[in-house]
């Protein structure tokens, strides 16, 4: 099962600047051996405010419980909280091995839910849905999809810039009827990578 985990770190005012640079060279490498086990699949930076440090992490574990195994072993959890979302197989995700990414593209999170009593509008969108999302995912834009809850998903995408984004997501059958809120990513030092070359 994959997960979301937003990881904020408060180092404590007077820690000395070495240990600071210690805990972080021992979280970059425990980083490689997680992603050596298929444990940890990405990290990103989201946008931050001044002396804010936080990170968002794609994990892999069977379960909670091994998550949280894996979570409260990295050196920095000793100054960190987390928060996390499980995500679930979405019918339109285009899997692990998405094509490869427009050239220049960065990555965006997409959350998607229903503005308001829709249900049935969405049935009714769900094969286009389907087939949009496949030809955005053959164009490298839709990269992952998962559900986070019964009504709402999660998409890993990539895009130019927000406006091509915007105009990817316009063109979803569905977008009439959901609301989606977007997070600019930016690369993270100790991201094991996407692995896609770009096209």
């Amino acid at each position: 099962m994959e997960y979301l985990v937003t990881m904020t770190t408060h180092v404590p005012e007077g820690t000395a600047p070495e240990t600071v640079d210690d805990v972080r060279a021992r979280e970059a490498a425990n980083s490689r051996g997680l992603a050596e086990t298929g444990r940890l699949l990405r990290l990103w930076r989201p946008p931050l405010r001044p002396g804010e440090w936080r990170t968002l992490g794609l994990f892999a574990a069977p379960d909670e419980v091994r998550l949280e195994e894996v979570l409260s072993a990295m050196p920095l959890r000793v100054w960190r909280s987390d928060e996390v979302t499980p995500l679930t197989p979405h019918p339109n995700d285009p899997g692990p091995a998405p094509a490869a990414a427009p050239v220049g593209a960065q990555e965006f999170l997409v959350t998607f839910a229903p503005a308001g009593a829709v249900a049935q509008r969405l049935a009714e969108t769900a094969a286009a849905e389907a087939a949009r999302a496949k030809e955005l995912a053959a164009a490298g834009h839709l990269v992952r999809l998962w559900r986070t809850s019964a009504d709402r998903a999660l998409g890993l995408w990539r895009a130019r810039d927000a406006t091509e984004l915007r105009t990817a997501l316009d063109s979803l059958p569905q977008a009439p009827w959901l609301t989606t809120t977007t997070t600019p990513l930016t690369e993270h030092p100790n991201d094991p990578g996407s692995g896609t070359p770009q096209a």
